[in-house]
């Protein structure tokens, strides 16, 4: 059985890839802060998850998960690197600094915790894959999106440069760069507010979580021999809004 692990498996990407996953036959190493939905998923779906409450941000915590983890599940070939949010949509300057901090040490540093603390035993794998989840923030800014954006770019060029740091390790990347999907991202963005959240998707047919995870089980079907190093993809109902000119 192939190990996986995935971060922010509560809700959107992350729960509806752990689906596709089990079906897949792997057992899913499942992390997420909301412990009650944990305990769902292990309900649902027996010792095929192990679930860890955790907090990417929690830099120590991270290490003494991944320490801790039972010897039978060390043997980890899929990283799902998704746990990230968005908060707010203010111009910069008006951006609360806390909300600022948590895009920051959410979708950088856990991130990135999560990823050294997993390397090494994906090392040990003849073959494994890092799956990372971006946005097209990344390369396409938007009103109130500054700090969310500058994370995600940080996201995509990290890819590009861990996949050349693991060069000859037969350790594959991937950057997945999705547009308008209708997950918790705009209520989390909103702080809880629906009505608002529901208004961005308004008159809309968005991308679901369930095609993200259709992507993923995609690109880990390919031969070995293939890298895909970044999808960017939206919907058909949106595309780019081009340059914006004051009037003066």
């Amino acid at each position: 059985m192939k190990i996986a692990l995935i971060t922010g498996v509560s809700s959107g990407f992350g729960l509806e890839t752990l689906k596709a996953l089990v079906e897949l036959d792997y057992k899913v190493i499942a992390i997420a802060r909301r412990e009650e939905r944990l305990h769902k998923l292990q309900e649902l779906y027996g010792d095929k998850v192990h679930p860890i409450v955790l907090d990417v941000r929690d830099k120590q915590a991270v290490f003494n998960a991944i320490d801790k983890l039972p010897q039978e599940l060390t043997n980890i070939s899929l990283l799902v690197n998704n746990a990230g949010l968005a908060l707010g949509l203010d111009e910069f300057d008006s951006l609360d600094i806390e909300d600022i901090e948590t895009m920051i040490d959410t979708n950088i540093k856990g991130f990135l915790y999560i990823a050294r603390a997993v390397l090494p035993l994906m090392r040990k794998m003849q073959n494994a894959h890092v799956i990372n989840l971006g946005s097209i923030a990344a390369n396409v800014p938007y009103y109130g999106g500054n700090v969310y954006c500058g994370t995600k770019a940080f996201v995509a060029q990290f890819s590009k440069a861990l996949r050349t740091d693991l060069r000859g390790s037969n350790i594959k990347v991937t950057n997945i760069a999705p547009g308008l999907c209708k997950t918790e991202f705009s209520e989390v963005r909103f702080k809880g507010d629906v009505k608002k959240a529901d208004g961005v998707y308004e008159n809309t047919k968005y991308i679901q979580a369930k095609d993200i995870a259709k992507i993923i089980t995609f690109i880990i079907s390919l031969p070995e021999h293939i890298n895909i190093n970044e999808i960017e993809l939206m919907p058909v109902t949106q595309t780019w809004a081009g340059t914006f000119s004051e009037k003066i």
